[in-house]
C-alpha cells in the first residue's frame, strides 16, 4: 500500500527568518490523523535566513537527525559539542534523558536549507549523545546511499533505532529499485525533480509517500531527482 501526501497537504509557513513545511504534526500545526509513521515523528523541510536560528531549547527521548541540503548549519549543545555542517554532512543527536542545543545559520549572506527528522528511540531513558558524519555526494548518483543506520560505518552515522536513511540521485528516465522486507515500512520524500513510484504514483518536490506491505518499490525519475528514502520498523 502506497499513500502519497502532496506538498500542499503539509503545513507551510513563513516567519521571515524561517520558512518551510512540516510533513507531520509539529509545533502549532496539529492533525490527529498525521502524528507519526512507525517510530517517525517529524519531517521538517526548513530554510533558515542568514544569521538566524533556533535558540537554546531542550529535548528528551528522541533521535534527531539534520541533513543539510545547502548552506551551513551550526550546532552547539550542553554536552560540549560544536559542529558546522554543509551538504554531505549529517548531524544526529540522541536526546535520551535530556539535552539542550541550538541550531543556527552562521553565514552572513547565504540561507541554509535542511531536513530535520525525529524518531522515537528503541530504548527510552538512555544517556544523551551526539554524532556527526560525512558522505561523498558523488556516491549518490544512480543509487540509494545509506547515510544513517542502526549500525554506524565510515560514512554512515549511527542511530538508536532499527532503521536506515538513504539518499539518492537519479537522472531523468532512469530508475532505482528498493526491496521492502516483510513487516517493515518505507517513507519517501522528494527533495528535487519528478518521480513515479511503482509506475502509478507521481511525486513532485515536497511530496512524500508512506509505504507498507509492498515488497518491491521502483522509483523512476521523470526529471533529475534527489530523493530520501527511510526504511522503518
Amino acid at each position: 500500500m502506497i499513500r502519497v501526501y502532496p506538498a500542499e497537504s503539509a503545513h507551510r509557513f513563513d516567519y521571515g527568518w524561517l520558512k518551510g513545511s512540516h510533513v507531520f504534526s509539529f509545533g502549532d500545526f496539529y492533525d490527529p490523523d498525521n502524528t507519526s509513521f512507525g517510530p517517525m515523528r517529524v519531517c521538517n523541510d526548513d530554510t533558515i535566513a542568514p544569521g538566524k536560528g533556533f535558540g537554546a531549547h531542550p529535548h528528551s527521548d528522541m533521535e534527531i537527525v539534520s541533513i543539510v541540503l545547502s548552506g551551513v548549519l551550526r550546532h552547539e549543545d550542553n554536552l560540549g559539542n560544536v559542529a558546522e555542517t554543509t551538504f554531505g554532512g549529517i548531524q544526529r543527536m540522541s536526546a535520551g534523558t535530556g539535552a539542550i542545543h541550538t541550531e543556527h545559520n552562521p553565514s552572513s549572506s547565504e540561507p541554509v536549507r535542511l531536513l530535520q527528522l525525529w524518531f522515537m528511540p528503541r530504548t527510552r531513558g538512555t544517556a544523551p549523545s551526539y554524532a556527526t558524519g560525512r558522505f561523498d555526494p558523488g556516491k549518490l548518483a544512480g543509487r540509494l546511499l545509506p547515510v544513517v543506520a542502526a549500525e554506524p560505518a565510515a560514512e554512515i552515522v549511527g542511530i538508536a533505532q532499527e532503521m536506515t536513511i538513504y539518499l539518492g540521485r537519479v537522472q531523468a528516465g532512469n530508475k532505482l529499485d528498493f526491496r521492502q522486507e516483510p513487516g517493515r515500512r518505507s517513507f519517501v520524500y522528494l527533495i528535487e525533480g519528478g518521480l513515479t513510484l511503482n509506475g502509478e504514483h507521481v511525486l513532485k518536490p515536497g511530496d512524500s509517500a508512506r509505504i507498507e506491505e509492498t515488497e518491491s518499490l521502483t522509483l523512476k525519475a521523470g526529471a533529475d531527482v534527489l530523493v530520501m528514502l527511510i526504511d522503518l520498523p
